[in-house]
């Protein structure tokens, strides 16, 4: 077994389902401690159970990412649990919010950038403050393709995850002195339960119809993309927004006719 985070203390935002969840388990199942925080305490105490049964020590916490109040004593209640500071933070917290621009409602547009960004700049603050005491530290923001090219109704959260670029970016300037990377993963379409409850046969077919690799992605994918920029191997890699989209950022043209003409 690869336990190349092994006793590292690890906290995921999010990490009650989806990516978050998936991310948690996988470091987890490489010797880490691990910190569950979401919203949903519930979420998080189950995933928390689901990695320690299989041998692996972690956490749930409650958390709101969107308060500073919610964020301190979520760090707080880790810390204390751990007995050590926060070696790598994941922000992957993170909510939707689809709607029309032209009637697209205040409080939705506060709501996805209280918790997509705020909440990125709130945890990546108080982890960053423990951080710079030790030297080193890892964060790893969690993007987004729609931070690169729109979508119709993601006006909020295509906004959100294009200003999590900028922050990474901001993040790696001003913490690289002190030993900390700041990078992000931009996942393409990714199976989730949420993706599973709200896309059809339909919406399904047209992503997977643009993905040159042909099919959504897995969490395991994202994960594992997470994983390699918290890893050693990934020390002088700092600023960066990795892709991992099955090439979805690179297409273009699908069809330009008979093959070998111009």
């Amino acid at each position: 077994m690869n336990m190349r985070f092994k006793n590292k203390a690890v906290f995921v935002t999010g990490g009650g389902s989806g990516i978050g969840a998936a991310t948690a388990h996988a470091f987890g199942a490489q010797g880490a401690r691990v910190i569950v925080a979401d919203l949903n305490f519930d979420n998080a105490s189950a995933v928390a159970h689901s990695i320690a049964v299989g041998g692996c020590q972690a956490f749930p916490v409650r958390i709101d990412v969107s308060s500073e109040e919610s964020v301190n004593e979520a760090f707080n209640t880790a810390e204390s649990w751990l007995g050590t500071t926060i070696n790598v933070l994941v922000n992957s917290a993170g909510i939707l919010g689809v709607g029309a621009f032209i009637d697209y409602p205040l409080k939705q547009w506060n709501d996805v950038l209280g918790v997509n960004l705020t909440g990125t700049f709130l945890c990546s603050k108080r982890a960053a403050k423990s951080m710079t005491e030790e030297g080193s530290g890892r964060i790893v923001n969690v993007g987004s393709i729609s931070g690169s090219r729109a979508g119709i109704g993601r006006v909020a959260y295509g906004t959100s995850k294009a200003a999590i670029l900028g922050l990474t970016r901001q993040l790696a300037m001003e913490l690289g002195p002190y030993g900390i990377t700041a990078n992000a993963v931009a996942p393409g379409p990714v199976v989730t339960p949420f993706t599973v409850a709200s896309y059809n046969a339909e919406t399904i077919a047209a992503y997977e119809s643009m993905i040159p690799t042909g099919r959504m992605g897995l969490v395991e994918e994202i994960s594992a993309a997470i994983l390699f920029l918290a890893s050693d191997e990934a020390a002088y890699i700092n600023g960066v927004s990795l892709p991992v989209d099955g090439g979805y950022l690179a297409g273009g043209v699908r069809k330009t006719g008979q093959l070998g003409t111009s």
